[in-house]
């Protein structure tokens, strides 16, 4: 079974490209939403990141992200100590889920693919693309948060000239019928490579 990995920058429309190619019975794995997941249910995580970032970390046993992203705002070694505690174990978890599949290939959905290294285990990569304003109008609406704060983890990620390098495939996420038609022949090219 293939591995397309799905990415782009914060606000680009990934979860929304994810979709798209479930509409076409891919079964699509969102680590982001895994590792939200994981942070609240496994107790290795949880004794972790206490010990890294004290107590206040968790709130009745659930985590406390507005304390977590004070944290690691602006703080990339601290965001990468994060990182190096929960990316290995949401990478466990895909492996299990994985071997469940058995479509042709599967979506893994991934904010920080190249940044992570879990690019290496795709057969194709594509990247989801928006304008940065557009982008950041688009976090702010969804998200309780700030211009300084999407603008920092902007920064944090791999520009899109960066990502588009490694990527197999493209998608322009400003036209939702644009979109829809990349997703589709994107979807063909898939199935075409792999029969």
């Amino acid at each position: 079974m293939r591995v397309v990995g799905l990415t782009g920058g914060i606000g680009s429309g990934k979860t929304t490209v994810a979709k798209m190619f479930e509409e076409f019975g891919i079964p699509v794995y969102i680590a982001d939403t895994e590792a939200k997941l994981l942070m609240n249910r496994s107790k290795v995580i949880k004794r972790k990141l206490k010990q890294l970032l004290g107590d206040d970390a968790y709130v009745d046993e659930q985590l406390n992200r507005t304390f977590v992203a004070s944290k690691i705002f602006n703080n990339k070694t601290l965001l990468e100590d994060v990182n190096a505690i929960v990316h290995p174990r949401v990478a466990k978890h895909f492996k299990r889920w994985l071997a469940k599949q058995s479509a042709p290939y599967i979506i893994k959905e991934v904010a920080v693919l190249f940044e992570n290294g879990s690019y290496k285990e795709c057969d194709y990569i594509i990247t989801v693309s928006a304008p940065v304003e557009v982008r950041i109008q688009r976090v702010l609406k969804r998200d309780n948060t700030t211009r300084t704060k999407v603008n920092a983890i902007i920064k944090n990620q791999w520009s899109d000239d960066q990502r588009f390098k490694h990527s197999d495939f493209m998608i322009n996420n400003e036209n939702l019928d644009h979109t829809k038609e990349q997703v589709r022949k994107i979807h063909a090219k898939i199935l075409k490579s792999i029969t």
